[in-house]
């Protein structure tokens, strides 16, 4: 366990919005790697894409990555509401946590929301058109999200059979 900071300063930071209520400890935990490494700002979490329903639902933020060759963690090449990379291959699902270096998220908010970011209503695509880098670990499956009101009865039912 870290002890107490009274400055408030610590190395990193870990972003986990509430629209993932049912997101596996474990999983936060993974998402860690990414900055233990020295080139990676950010680490933030995938899951493959289990139907063309997900695919194509613009409420799924879907990730270009490739985990081809060694380790864990794979550089995010783009995020988008549409299905990338297109051709055969898997398409991964982004889970909305962010794991930031101190420094990485202090320069991320001094920036102004970039084009690509005001296009596709991504901010970590800011992140990207500001040359920072984000690092991306698989997990197995995508845990239940409210982004739309389906989203909320699916959770709420999960929640209840707890």
């Amino acid at each position: 366990m870290q002890d107490f900071d009274p400055d408030g300063y610590h190395d990193v930071v870990i972003n986990l919005q509430g629209d993932l209520p049912l997101i596996d400890p474990d999983s936060l935990a993974r998402a860690l790697r990414p900055v233990t490494e020295a080139s990676y700002d950010i680490g933030t979490l995938v899951a493959p894409v289990e139907t063309e329903e997900e695919a194509n639902r613009e409420s799924v933020v879907k990730a270009a990555c490739s985990f081809a060759g060694e380790g864990d963690v794979a550089r995010a090449l783009y995020f988008s509401r549409r299905a990338i990379p297109w051709g055969a291959g898997p398409l991964w699902h982004h889970v909305g946590v962010y794991v930031w270096r101190r420094e990485a998220l202090a320069r991320f908010v001094s920036l102004d929301p970039s084009p690509l970011e005001k296009r596709e209503s991504l901010e970590q695509l800011r992140a990207l058109e500001a040359g920072m880098t984000i690092g991306c670990v698989a997990i197995d499956e995508a845990p239940l999200g409210v982004d739309t009101p389906e989203d909320l009865i699916r959770v709420r039912q999960a929640l209840s059979l707890s």
